[in-house]
């Protein structure tokens, strides 16, 4: 569970569109949070990754690595 203050601009958007829809409040905020949360994953990983850089394999090295033929 989780609790979130909205700006009372987004919680009226937020109610309006249940209203509409006849979906819950809260089946928007876990959409929302479903659909974007490995868009976030990938950003911060990508972001620790460039902080903090590993060896890079080539092409050729990384076919070797797995097993791959040439």
């Amino acid at each position: 569970m989780a609790t979130m203050r909205l700006s009372k601009e987004l919680e009226k958007r937020r109610t309006q569109l249940a209203e509409i829809s006849g979906r819950t409040k809260t089946f928007y905020i876990r959409m929302l949070v479903e659909e974007h949360i490995d868009e976030l994953e990938n950003r911060y990983i990508a972001e620790q990754r460039l902080e903090n850089p590993t060896k890079r394999l080539s092409s050729q090295e990384m076919r070797q690595e797995l097993g791959l033929k040439n």
